[in-house]
C-alpha cells in the first residue's frame, strides 16, 4: 500500500472561473473549460478517502459473508450492512415502508442429482455430467418436467432485421431444443451488429429469452473460450448451485442449458457434421436452420424454494424545488455467488472486486454526498442491487420499479468490478458516448487527467453485463465508470496483462478475494470522478438524453410520455 501522501488527490483550482483540476502524486494539474463546480463541492469531493473504500471491500469480502449470496444469509447481511451505511450518512430511505430495502421477489432453482441430460442418436447415446459437460436449469420453476424432443441447430439464434439477419428464416421451432452458438457473426463494420463490438444479439440472456419466444422447449448454448471471452469455469461457476429468477412470467424454457465445445463436437460427429463447419456457414446470411438426427432426453428435477432478496436504495434530495422531484442515480451490486457446498477447499467465493470494489466506492460516494454543505439541484439516488450474478435480476426489477420514475432519472452511473491496482491514467466510460452527456464526460476525463479509452474488450459485450443496461432498458441513459488499462509506472501491457490474469486466475473463482496489499488509489480516482460526473448532471438545466437513433432512445421517449 504506497504511503497517504502519495496517494493521488484532487484539489480546487479558481482561475477566474471554477475549473476542475486533479492532482497526482505528483501534483500535476490542468483546467478545462466548461467544467464548474462550487467551491464546497470540491472540498466534498477532496473528502473521498480510498482507506473508506478498503474497509467496506475488505468488510464487504470476508468469509463472514460467505461470498454474498442472493437469497441466502451473507447475501442478506451484506444489505443490511450497506443499508445502515446510508442510514449513518444521513440518507433518507428509498425503499418500501419507510425502509431503506425494495424487496424483489425471486424463485431460486436448484437442479437436482436425479437430473439426467442425455443426447440421442442411431450411432451415440450420450449420457453428460453435469458441471464437467453442461449446465442445465428449468426456468419453468417446476419441481418436475420432462424433454424429449428433436434438436435443431439455429446458428446464432438471433432474429434481427435492422442488420437483415434472421437465424430462424421462418422456421418452426416449437416444442424442439435449440443448439445455438454464443456470441453474434463476426465483423469489422460498425453497421453490422457495432462491427467487433458485442450487442444484446450475442449475450446469453437474449438467446435465451429468444427461444422462449419461439416456443421452443430448450436451448443449448456451445461454449467456446474465444466466442464467450470466459473459460468454461466461469460458466460452471455461475451456473453451479442454486440460480435466482424473478417469478415467471410468460413462456419459459423446460432447459436453458451450456455445453462445452468438445461435447458439441462429439454430438456433431454423430449426427454426421463437423462443428467447425457449422460455425462457419453459421457466419452467413444465407444460413438456414438444420434438424439435427439427434434429440435430447432429460428428466430436469428442481428444487424450488419462493424468497425475497431485497435491493437497498436511499435518497439525498436534491435543494432545487423546481428539480428535486428529478434524480441522478448510482447504482452498484452487491450479491456475489455464495458457497458451493460440494467443492473441496476453499469453496466461498468472497468477490472481493466483484463487486465488493463497486458497493465501496457506492458507500463512500453516498458519505460525502450526504456530508457536502452545498446540496446538489436534482435528488441523487442510491441503489445497491441484489442478483446481478443471476442475470442482472435486481436492477431490472428496479428499472420496473424504480423509486423515481424512469423518465425523470437523469442518469445511471454504475460501478462493477473496478480493479485496485493503482493510480489509473485511463477511464473506461462505455456507452457514454451514445449519451447527450458525453461532452461533459469528456471534458471531465481531461480535467481528471484521464484518457478515455475505448472498451479494450468490445467483443465481451461488457455494456450488457451489467446493470446500468436495466436502467437503458426502460430509457435511462445509463453506463459503468471503470478504469482504463494504464496505470502509472506500469505501460499498458502489464495492465492488459493483469485483467487477462483476473479473467483466467479469479473471475467468478473462491480466489477473488481481499489483499492487504491491494491499492484502492484508483477506487479513489473512479469515485472521485463519478462525484463530479454525478454533480455535474444534477446541476444541468435539462436532463440527460439518448443520442438521435439509438437503441434505447424510444424507450426513452416512452418513459418521458413523448
Amino acid at each position: 500500500m504506497r504511503k497517504p501522501a502519495l496517494i493521488a488527490s484532487i484539489f480546487l483550482c479558481v482561475v477566474v472561473t471554477l475549473s476542475l483540476a486533479i492532482a497526482s502524486a505528483s501534483r500535476r494539474s490542468a483546467n478545462v473549460e466548461a467544467v464548474h463546480l462550487p467551491p464546497a463541492v470540491f472540498s466534498a469531493m477532496n473528502k473521498i478517502n480510498s482507506e473508506h473504500i478498503r474497509a467496506d471491500v475488505r468488510f464487504l469480502s470476508h468469509d463472514l459473508l460467505e461470498g454474498r449470496g442472493t437469497g441466502q444469509r451473507g447475501g442478506d447481511l451484506a444489505a443490511e450492512y450497506i443499508a445502515t451505511q446510508f442510514q449513518l450518512a444521513g440518507l433518507k430511505a428509498a425503499g418500501e415502508h419507510g425502509s431503506f430495502f425494495q424487496k424483489v421477489p425471486m424463485v431460486g432453482v436448484t437442479p437436482a442429482p436425479e437430473t439426467t441430460f442425455d443426447f440421442v442418436s442411431k450411432s451415440d447415446n450420450m449420457r453428460l455430467k453435469a458441471l464437467d459437460d453442461y449446465v442445465a436449469y428449468d426456468q419453468t420453476q417446476r419441481t418436475s418436467n420432462d424433454i424429449e424432443a428433436d434438436i435443431v441447430f439455429v446458428g446464432y439464434g438471433i432474429e434481427a432485421p435492422e442488420y437483415k439477419w434472421d437465424d430462424y428464416k421462418g422456421a418452426d421451432v416449437r416444442g424442439k431444443v435449440l443448439l445455438m452458438l454464443v456470441n453474434e457473426p463476426t465483423s469489422d463494420d460498425p453497421n453490422f451488429f457495432k462491427g467487433r463490438a458485442l450487442t444484446y444479439y450475442g449475450r446469453w440472456t437474449y438467446k435465451f429469452e429468444e427461444a422462449a419466444r419461439k416456443g421452443a422447449v430448450g436451448a443449448i448454448l456451445i461454449h467456446k473460450t474465444e466466442m464467450a471471452s470466459y473459460p468454461w469455469e466461469v460458466v460452471r461457476n455461475s451456473n453451479s448451485g442454486e440460480k435466482s429468477y424473478l417469478k415467471a412470467e410468460g413462456p419459459q424454457l423446460k432447459a436453458a442449458s451450456w455445453i462445452q465445445l468438445e461435447v458439441a463436437k462429439r454430438l456433431a460427429r454423430a449426427c454426421g457434421m463437423d462443428i467447425a463447419r457449422m460455425i462457419d456457414d453459421a457466419n452467413s446470411r444465407d444460413f438456414h436452420p438444420i434438424s439435427l438426427p439427434a434429440r435430447l432426453k432429460a428428466h430436469m428435477v428442481s428444487k424450488v424454494r419462493p424468497f425475497s432478496s431485497n435491493n437497498v436504495v436511499a435518497i439525498l434530495p436534491g435543494g432545487d424545488p423546481k428539480l428535486k422531484d428529478e434524480a441522478v442515480m448510482y447504482t452498484a451490486h452487491y450479491d456475489h455467488l455464495g458457497i458451493r457446498p460440494d467443492m473441496p477447499g476453499d469453496n466461498i467465493y468472497n468477490g472481493a472486486r466483484d463487486n465488493a470494489t463497486g458497493c465501496g466506492i457506492l458507500l463512500e460516494l453516498a458519505r460525502v454526498f450526504a456530508q457536502s454543505p452545498s446540496k446538489p439541484r436534482r435528488s441523487i439516488l442510491f441503489a445497491s442491487v441484489t442478483a446481478e450474478e443471476q442475470g442482472l435480476l435486481g436492477s431490472q426489477y428496479l428499472g420496473e420499479h424504480p423509486p423515481v420514475p424512469a423518465g425523470k432519472i437523469s442518469l445511471d452511473l454504475n460501478y462493477d468490478d473496478i480493479p485496485p491496482l493503482g493510480e489509473p491514467e485511463e477511464v473506461e466510460v462505455s456507452g457514454a458516448e451514445r449519451t447527450t452527456f458525453y461532452p461533459t464526460v469528456d471534458a471531465m476525463a481531461r480535467a481528471f487527467r484521464l484518457a478515455i479509452e475505448p472498451d479494450s474488450h468490445p467483443e465481451a459485450g461488457h455494456y450488457y453485463r451489467s446493470d446500468h443496461f436495466s436502467l437503458a432498458r426502460v430509457g435511462v441513459p445509463s453506463f459503468s465508470i471503470n478504469e482504463g488499462m494504464k496505470y502509472k509506472h506500469h505501460s499498458t501491457d502489464w495492465g492488459m496483462h493483469q485483467a487477462e490474469e483476473y479473467t483466467n486466475k479469479h473471475y467468478h473463482q473462491p480466489s477473488d478475494e481481499y489483499d492487504a496489499n491491494m491499492d484502492f488509489t484508483g477506487d479513489m480516482v473512479m469515485a472521485r470522478f463519478g462525484f463530479a460526473l454525478g454533480w455535474a448532471a444534477a446541476s444541468e438545466s435539462k436532463p440527460a438524453g439518448w443520442q438521435a437513433g439509438d437503441e434505447f432512445e424510444a424507450a426513452r421517449k416512452k418513459s418521458q410520455g413523448k
